[in-house]
């Protein structure tokens, strides 16, 4: 979708592309992290609706400062979380809402590769952000716990290596593993449920989704001992469609006022403040 094809597009000032919709304006915007917050605020004090790229704050002051103003507005706020609108994600969703697994248990994701190595952000921002943001969208709580723990092995003050613990108030755990010193490129997330587990790879080219029939029980003819039961494996058939341009979909039926305008802001605080806080567990280990 290059901006030369598209006359509704054009350039604002270097830090985004301002589309022009009907009588509405929106700002995409893409800066570094640590500049983003103030690129949002007059755009939406311009009465502009904002797609912005993830994250959109560094600290959830901000991000409820933002939240508030947009609401106050009118005007639709929406993080570039671009994992929750991909098929496979959106089938993982479906599957843990209809009780397929039976009660989740605990999700974990694992976001590694060899590369690419930061020098303004770790691996927490860089690679968690993604994961994190599609953990909470799975479990549908905010955590009640959050400890990093990760090391600077190349570039002082930037983490490498990471991994996070996350608990929910209604017991449910997650976890994340994020890495650019790894051997295997890897973006799974796994979904643990008391009847059936499944994982989304996002490297396999067909089988982007496997459920595995498989889980613990406690038949009553064992005298309360647990043991294992192994059933079929099976891959869903997903929808080819291309995750970004679904996002933008979204946010322009959102920009007509269709569904909660309000709704991506939310979420988007919730990872923000999960962000924040995993930041300062990270630094508080490593301090």
């Amino acid at each position: 979708m290059g901006q030369e094809s598209r006359p509704e597009l054009r350039r604002a000032r270097g830090v985004g592309v301002a589309l022009r919709h009907g009588r509405g304006e929106a700002a995409l915007l893409r800066a570094a992290i640590p500049t983003r917050s103030c690129h949002r605020r007059p755009r939406l004090e311009a009465g502009k609706h904002v797609f912005v790229e993830k994250p959109p704050a560094m600290r959830g002051v901000e991000m409820e400062e933002l939240c508030e103003l947009a609401e106050e507005r009118g005007l639709v706020l929406m993080p570039g979380h671009l994992l929750l609108y991909h098929p496979g994600v959106q089938k993982l969703k479906e599957l843990v809402d209809r009780g397929e697994l039976g009660d989740v248990l605990c999700v974990y994701g694992n976001r590694k590769n060899l590369g690419t190595i930061r020098t303004y952000e770790n691996a927490l921002w860089s690679l968690g952000v993604h994961d994190l943001s599609v953990l909470l969208y799975l479990i549908d709580e905010e955590p009640s716990e959050l400890w990093a723990h990760g090391n600077a092995f190349l570039n002082r003050g930037v983490e490498d290596v990471v991994f996070c613990y996350l608990r929910f108030p209604s017991g449910k755990i997650a976890h994340m593993h994020l890495s650019w010193l790894d051997p295997h490129k890897t973006r799974q997330i796994t979904v643990v449920g008391r009847d059936k587990m499944v994982v989304f790879d996002d490297m396999e080219l067909e089988r982007k989704i496997t459920v595995y029939d498989k889980a613990p029980e406690q038949p009553t003819t064992t005298y309360g001992e647990w043991r294992t039961r192994t059933g079929d494996i099976w891959s869903p058939k997903i929808p080819n469609a291309e995750p970004l341009r679904l996002e933008c979909e979204y946010f322009l039926a959102l920009v007509r006022g269709e569904g909660d305008a309000q709704r991506p802001a939310r979420d988007g605080l919730v990872v923000v403040r999960a962000l924040e806080q995993l930041q300062a567990s990270l630094e508080a280990v490593t301090a």
